[in-house]
Protein backbone atom coordinates (compact mmCIF):
# COMPACT_ATOMS: atom_id res chain seq x y z
CA UNK A 1 0.00 0.00 0.00
CA UNK A 2 0.94 3.71 -0.42
CA UNK A 3 0.42 6.47 1.15
CA UNK A 4 -1.67 7.86 -1.50
CA UNK A 5 -3.92 5.21 -1.14
CA UNK A 6 -4.20 5.42 2.59
CA UNK A 7 -5.01 8.62 2.31
CA UNK A 8 -8.32 8.35 -0.62
CA UNK A 9 -9.08 5.32 2.09
CA UNK A 10 -9.43 7.53 4.39
CA UNK A 11 -11.17 10.12 2.46
CA UNK A 12 -13.61 7.98 1.02
CA UNK A 13 -14.54 7.25 4.47
CA UNK A 14 -14.29 9.79 6.97
CA UNK A 15 -14.48 12.83 4.34
CA UNK A 16 -12.39 15.63 3.43
CA UNK A 17 -9.05 16.28 5.05
CA UNK A 18 -7.71 20.11 6.02
CA UNK A 19 -4.24 20.75 4.68
CA UNK A 20 -2.95 20.86 7.89
CA UNK A 21 -3.83 16.95 8.50
CA UNK A 22 -2.77 16.16 4.63
CA UNK A 23 0.88 17.83 5.17
CA UNK A 24 1.10 15.86 8.51
CA UNK A 25 0.56 12.26 7.19
CA UNK A 26 2.48 13.47 4.08
CA UNK A 27 5.76 14.75 6.33
CA UNK A 28 5.54 12.50 9.46
CA UNK A 29 3.55 9.01 8.71
CA UNK A 30 5.37 6.40 10.52
CA UNK A 31 5.30 4.77 7.54
CA UNK A 32 5.45 6.73 4.60
CA UNK A 33 6.01 9.95 5.71
CA UNK A 34 8.95 12.03 3.85
CA UNK A 35 11.15 12.99 6.74
CA UNK A 36 10.71 9.88 8.55
CA UNK A 37 11.94 7.50 5.16
CA UNK A 38 14.79 9.69 4.19
CA UNK A 39 17.39 12.03 4.12
CA UNK A 40 16.13 15.00 2.10
CA UNK A 41 19.07 17.34 2.48
CA UNK A 42 21.79 18.25 -0.51
CA UNK A 43 22.55 17.47 -4.11
CA UNK A 44 21.48 14.31 -4.15
CA UNK A 45 17.75 15.22 -1.71
CA UNK A 46 15.46 18.22 -2.77
CA UNK A 47 16.26 21.15 -0.97
CA UNK A 48 19.78 23.17 0.14
CA UNK A 49 19.84 24.80 3.66
CA UNK A 50 22.09 27.45 4.52
CA UNK A 51 24.24 25.30 7.01
CA UNK A 52 25.28 23.11 4.10
CA UNK A 53 26.10 26.27 1.62
CA UNK A 54 28.96 27.48 3.34
CA UNK A 55 29.92 26.84 7.38
CA UNK A 56 30.17 30.60 7.98
CA UNK A 57 26.67 30.65 8.54
CA UNK A 58 26.89 27.92 11.44
CA UNK A 59 29.90 29.93 12.52
CA UNK A 60 28.43 33.62 12.95
CA UNK A 61 25.31 31.75 14.84
CA UNK A 62 27.13 30.07 17.24
CA UNK A 63 29.59 33.36 17.92
CA UNK A 64 26.01 35.20 18.77
CA UNK A 65 24.69 32.75 20.98
CA UNK A 66 27.59 32.08 22.76
CA UNK A 67 28.01 36.69 22.97
CA UNK A 68 24.24 36.28 24.79
CA UNK A 69 25.58 33.53 26.78
CA UNK A 70 28.06 35.54 28.31
CA UNK A 71 26.01 38.83 28.38
CA UNK A 72 23.48 36.98 30.26
CA UNK A 73 26.31 36.34 33.05
CA UNK A 74 27.46 32.84 31.35
CA UNK A 75 25.10 30.80 33.57
CA UNK A 76 25.62 26.91 33.79
CA UNK A 77 24.46 24.52 32.58
CA UNK A 78 22.41 25.43 30.46
CA UNK A 79 20.57 23.94 27.78
CA UNK A 80 21.53 24.10 23.94
CA UNK A 81 19.33 22.93 21.55
CA UNK A 82 18.12 23.08 17.81
CA UNK A 83 14.64 22.40 16.59
CA UNK A 84 15.11 20.29 13.46
CA UNK A 85 18.90 19.95 13.41
CA UNK A 86 18.65 18.62 9.57
CA UNK A 87 22.43 16.60 9.32
CA UNK A 88 23.67 18.16 12.31
CA UNK A 89 25.68 20.57 10.16
CA UNK A 90 24.29 23.87 11.72
CA UNK A 91 25.36 22.56 15.03
CA UNK A 92 28.42 21.03 14.16
CA UNK A 93 29.54 24.47 13.20
CA UNK A 94 28.12 26.37 16.30
CA UNK A 95 30.34 23.36 18.50
CA UNK A 96 33.29 24.13 16.54
CA UNK A 97 33.51 27.62 16.40
CA UNK A 98 32.57 28.13 20.29
CA UNK A 99 35.12 25.67 21.70
CA UNK A 100 36.99 28.86 22.12
CA UNK A 101 34.86 30.52 24.10
CA UNK A 102 35.96 29.68 27.72
CA UNK A 103 33.56 27.39 29.68
CA UNK A 104 30.67 27.12 26.88
CA UNK A 105 31.00 23.91 26.07
CA UNK A 106 31.64 22.85 30.26
CA UNK A 107 28.29 24.54 30.73
CA UNK A 108 26.23 23.41 27.49
CA UNK A 109 24.15 20.87 27.29
CA UNK A 110 23.27 19.84 23.77
CA UNK A 111 19.92 18.83 22.97
CA UNK A 112 18.69 18.41 19.63
CA UNK A 113 14.73 17.92 19.01
CA UNK A 114 14.15 15.67 16.22
CA UNK A 115 10.93 13.46 14.87
CA UNK A 116 13.19 11.93 12.22
CA UNK A 117 14.77 8.57 13.26
CA UNK A 118 16.85 8.51 9.40
CA UNK A 119 18.20 11.81 10.37
CA UNK A 120 18.73 11.55 14.11
CA UNK A 121 21.44 8.86 12.39
CA UNK A 122 22.79 11.33 10.50
CA UNK A 123 23.26 13.98 13.49
CA UNK A 124 24.65 11.22 16.08
CA UNK A 125 27.96 10.38 13.93
CA UNK A 126 28.30 14.68 13.45
CA UNK A 127 27.23 14.94 17.30
CA UNK A 128 28.21 12.20 19.40
CA UNK A 129 27.89 13.72 22.61
CA UNK A 130 23.69 14.96 22.16
CA UNK A 131 20.54 14.50 23.39
CA UNK A 132 18.03 13.88 21.79
CA UNK A 133 14.05 14.40 22.79
CA UNK A 134 10.74 14.42 20.81
CA UNK A 135 9.37 18.04 21.35
CA UNK A 136 10.44 21.43 23.23
CA UNK A 137 8.51 19.93 26.12
CA UNK A 138 10.71 17.28 26.96
CA UNK A 139 13.60 19.78 27.54
CA UNK A 140 14.98 20.87 30.91
CA UNK A 141 12.06 23.26 32.73
CA UNK A 142 15.32 24.58 34.83
CA UNK A 143 17.93 25.67 32.80
CA UNK A 144 17.97 28.59 30.86
CA UNK A 145 17.74 27.85 27.10
CA UNK A 146 19.58 28.97 24.28
CA UNK A 147 18.28 27.30 21.09
CA UNK A 148 18.34 28.06 17.52
CA UNK A 149 15.75 26.48 14.35
CA UNK A 150 16.93 27.22 10.74
CA UNK A 151 14.00 26.04 8.10
CA UNK A 152 11.77 24.11 11.10
CA UNK A 153 8.82 26.26 11.18
CA UNK A 154 8.47 26.54 7.44
CA UNK A 155 7.64 22.28 7.38
CA UNK A 156 5.08 22.46 10.44
CA UNK A 157 1.70 22.14 8.80
CA UNK A 158 -1.04 25.13 7.67
CA UNK A 159 -4.21 25.02 7.32
CA UNK A 160 -5.73 27.47 4.49
CA UNK A 161 -8.41 29.84 4.22
CA UNK A 162 -10.38 32.00 1.81
CA UNK A 163 -11.90 35.18 2.92
CA UNK A 164 -15.71 34.82 2.49
CA UNK A 165 -18.24 37.72 3.10
CA UNK A 166 -18.27 39.08 6.32
CA UNK A 167 -17.06 37.88 9.20
CA UNK A 168 -16.95 33.74 7.48
CA UNK A 169 -13.84 31.76 5.89
CA UNK A 170 -13.86 28.90 3.38
CA UNK A 171 -10.99 26.56 4.43
CA UNK A 172 -8.64 24.35 1.68
CA UNK A 173 -9.61 20.92 2.09
CA UNK A 174 -8.27 17.95 0.61
CA UNK A 175 -10.65 15.21 -1.34
CA UNK A 176 -10.43 12.88 -4.11
CA UNK A 177 -11.66 12.73 -7.53
CA UNK A 178 -11.29 10.38 -9.94
CA UNK A 179 -8.17 8.29 -7.73
CA UNK A 180 -6.56 11.76 -7.52
CA UNK A 181 -6.51 14.02 -4.46
CA UNK A 182 -7.89 17.72 -5.17
CA UNK A 183 -7.95 20.48 -3.08
CA UNK A 184 -11.26 22.09 -2.55
CA UNK A 185 -13.14 24.75 -0.36
CA UNK A 186 -15.11 23.56 2.56
CA UNK A 187 -18.61 25.63 3.12
CA UNK A 188 -18.39 29.52 4.98
CA UNK A 189 -17.69 28.97 8.57
CA UNK A 190 -16.79 31.53 11.26
CA UNK A 191 -12.68 31.28 12.44
CA UNK A 192 -11.79 32.54 16.01
CA UNK A 193 -8.26 32.11 15.36
CA UNK A 194 -8.60 34.69 12.51
CA UNK A 195 -10.97 37.48 13.86
CA UNK A 196 -7.65 39.75 13.90
CA UNK A 197 -7.29 39.15 10.33
CA UNK A 198 -10.70 40.35 9.38
CA UNK A 199 -9.56 44.07 9.21
CA UNK A 200 -6.48 43.25 7.19
CA UNK A 201 -8.48 41.34 4.64
CA UNK A 202 -10.91 41.30 2.08
CA UNK A 203 -13.34 38.96 0.58
CA UNK A 204 -11.20 36.93 -2.11
CA UNK A 205 -7.95 36.87 -0.16
CA UNK A 206 -6.25 33.73 1.40
CA UNK A 207 -4.05 33.70 4.88
CA UNK A 208 -2.45 30.55 6.20
CA UNK A 209 -2.83 30.10 9.76
CA UNK A 210 0.26 26.94 11.45
CA UNK A 211 -1.36 26.51 14.62
CA UNK A 212 1.18 24.02 15.55
CA UNK A 213 3.56 27.32 15.55
CA UNK A 214 2.34 29.52 17.91
CA UNK A 215 2.59 27.06 21.32
CA UNK A 216 6.12 25.85 20.14
CA UNK A 217 7.30 29.69 20.01
CA UNK A 218 4.76 30.50 23.33
CA UNK A 219 6.50 27.48 25.09
CA UNK A 220 10.10 28.35 24.06
CA UNK A 221 9.71 31.86 25.22
CA UNK A 222 7.96 30.45 28.64
CA UNK A 223 11.45 29.01 29.13
CA UNK A 224 13.50 32.06 28.31
CA UNK A 225 11.74 34.04 30.55
CA UNK A 226 11.78 32.30 33.36
CA UNK A 227 15.47 30.52 33.36
CA UNK A 228 17.28 32.95 30.83
CA UNK A 229 18.53 32.14 27.23
CA UNK A 230 17.90 32.94 23.98
CA UNK A 231 16.28 31.99 20.21
CA UNK A 232 17.23 32.81 16.61
CA UNK A 233 14.13 31.87 14.77
CA UNK A 234 15.71 31.81 10.92
CA UNK A 235 13.35 30.85 8.00
CA UNK A 236 12.06 32.03 4.64
CA UNK A 237 8.90 34.16 5.19
CA UNK A 238 7.19 37.35 5.97
CA UNK A 239 4.26 38.51 7.72
CA UNK A 240 1.52 38.64 7.59
CA UNK A 241 -0.07 36.10 5.98
CA UNK A 242 -1.20 36.90 2.57
CA UNK A 243 -1.43 34.49 -0.41
CA UNK A 244 -1.38 31.12 -1.02
CA UNK A 245 2.53 29.95 -0.56
CA UNK A 246 1.79 26.17 0.39
CA UNK A 247 4.55 24.47 -2.17
CA UNK A 248 6.07 21.07 -2.94
CA UNK A 249 9.80 20.74 -3.88
CA UNK A 250 11.40 17.77 -5.43
CA UNK A 251 15.24 17.37 -6.66
CA UNK A 252 15.44 20.59 -5.91
CA UNK A 253 12.71 21.81 -8.74
CA UNK A 254 8.90 22.63 -7.96
CA UNK A 255 6.12 19.66 -8.01
CA UNK A 256 2.49 19.30 -7.11
CA UNK A 257 2.04 18.73 -3.57
CA UNK A 258 -0.74 16.48 -4.76
CA UNK A 259 0.60 14.06 -6.87
CA UNK A 260 2.97 11.93 -4.91
CA UNK A 261 2.22 12.21 -1.03
CA UNK A 262 5.03 11.45 1.13
CA UNK A 263 7.97 11.74 -1.85
CA UNK A 264 8.30 15.68 -2.28
CA UNK A 265 9.00 18.13 0.51
CA UNK A 266 5.84 20.24 1.60
CA UNK A 267 6.38 23.84 3.12
CA UNK A 268 5.04 27.50 3.38
CA UNK A 269 6.44 30.60 3.86
CA UNK A 270 6.41 31.74 7.36
CA UNK A 271 4.38 34.21 9.64
CA UNK A 272 7.01 36.22 11.66
CA UNK A 273 4.09 38.42 12.68
CA UNK A 274 2.50 35.52 14.64
CA UNK A 275 5.34 34.24 15.82
CA UNK A 276 6.31 37.59 17.30
CA UNK A 277 2.62 37.76 18.45
CA UNK A 278 3.06 34.24 20.52
CA UNK A 279 6.11 35.53 22.25
CA UNK A 280 6.03 39.21 22.90
CA UNK A 281 4.00 38.47 26.26
CA UNK A 282 6.72 36.72 28.03
CA UNK A 283 9.94 38.16 26.37
CA UNK A 284 11.46 40.76 24.05
CA UNK A 285 11.57 40.35 20.11
CA UNK A 286 13.15 41.59 17.77
CA UNK A 287 11.84 43.45 13.93
CA UNK A 288 11.89 40.15 11.92
CA UNK A 289 15.44 40.65 10.06
CA UNK A 290 16.56 40.28 6.58
CA UNK A 291 19.10 37.40 6.94
CA UNK A 292 21.52 39.03 4.56
CA UNK A 293 21.53 42.58 6.75
CA UNK A 294 21.86 40.12 10.20
CA UNK A 295 24.90 38.14 8.37
CA UNK A 296 26.55 41.29 7.84
CA UNK A 297 26.15 42.86 11.35
CA UNK A 298 27.69 39.62 12.32
CA UNK A 299 30.83 40.41 10.21
CA UNK A 300 30.00 37.69 7.37
CA UNK A 301 31.92 39.79 4.61
CA UNK A 302 35.31 40.11 7.26
CA UNK A 303 34.73 36.10 7.83
CA UNK A 304 34.65 35.07 3.72
CA UNK A 305 37.55 37.70 3.46
CA UNK A 306 39.59 36.03 5.70
CA UNK A 307 38.64 32.73 4.38
CA UNK A 308 39.20 33.93 1.12
CA UNK A 309 42.69 34.63 1.31
CA UNK A 310 43.05 30.85 2.22
CA UNK A 311 41.61 29.91 -1.66
CA UNK A 312 42.20 29.84 -5.24
CA UNK A 313 40.92 28.34 -8.23
CA UNK A 314 37.29 26.59 -8.61
CA UNK A 315 37.26 26.23 -4.44
CA UNK A 316 37.60 30.46 -4.69
CA UNK A 317 34.88 30.54 -6.84
CA UNK A 318 32.50 28.63 -4.73
CA UNK A 319 33.32 30.22 -1.79
CA UNK A 320 32.80 33.55 -3.31
CA UNK A 321 28.84 31.83 -4.54
CA UNK A 322 28.29 30.40 -0.94
CA UNK A 323 28.70 34.40 0.67
CA UNK A 324 26.39 35.94 -1.82
CA UNK A 325 23.47 33.12 -2.13
CA UNK A 326 23.58 33.60 2.07
CA UNK A 327 23.11 37.27 2.04
CA UNK A 328 22.19 38.56 -1.87
CA UNK A 329 18.58 40.25 -1.74
CA UNK A 330 18.19 38.20 -4.97
CA UNK A 331 19.00 34.98 -3.37
CA UNK A 332 18.39 33.73 0.55
CA UNK A 333 19.01 37.36 1.86
CA UNK A 334 16.15 38.75 1.66
CA UNK A 335 13.70 35.73 1.45
CA UNK A 336 14.70 34.41 4.78
CA UNK A 337 14.20 36.60 8.13
CA UNK A 338 15.78 35.89 11.74
CA UNK A 339 13.59 36.32 15.03
CA UNK A 340 15.07 36.93 18.20
CA UNK A 341 13.85 36.31 21.37
CA UNK A 342 15.78 37.13 24.53
CA UNK A 343 14.75 38.25 28.20
CA UNK A 344 13.05 41.03 29.03
CA UNK A 345 16.04 42.40 31.40
CA UNK A 346 18.96 41.16 28.93
CA UNK A 347 20.71 42.85 26.37
CA UNK A 348 19.59 42.05 22.57
CA UNK A 349 21.17 39.12 20.80
CA UNK A 350 23.99 40.27 18.58
CA UNK A 351 22.92 41.76 14.90
CA UNK A 352 19.07 41.73 16.02
CA UNK A 353 17.32 44.96 17.92
CA UNK A 354 14.22 45.41 20.10
CA UNK A 355 10.94 45.45 17.92
CA UNK A 356 10.79 48.97 16.98
CA UNK A 357 6.81 49.10 16.81
CA UNK A 358 6.10 46.19 19.24
CA UNK A 359 2.34 45.20 19.35
CA UNK A 360 0.59 45.44 22.70
CA UNK A 361 1.24 42.71 25.28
Amino acid sequence: MSLKAELLARIAATGPMTLGDYMAECLLHPRYGYYTTRDPLGAAGDFTTAPEISQMFGELIGLALAQSWLDQGAPAPFTLAELGPGRGTLMADILRTTARVPGFHDAARLTLIEASPTLRGEQARRLPTATWVDTVAHLSAEQPLFLVANEFFDALPIRQFHRAQGEEWREVVIGAEGGTLKPGLAPPALQPALMHRLLSTSEGDIVEHSAPALPLVAEIAGIIARNGGAALLIDYGAGPSLGDTFQALENHHFADPFAAPGEADLTAHVDFTELARAARAQVTVSDPTLQGVFLERLGITERAQALAACLTGPALASHIAAHRRLTHPEEMGSLFKVLGLWPQSAEPLPGLAPESQPEPK
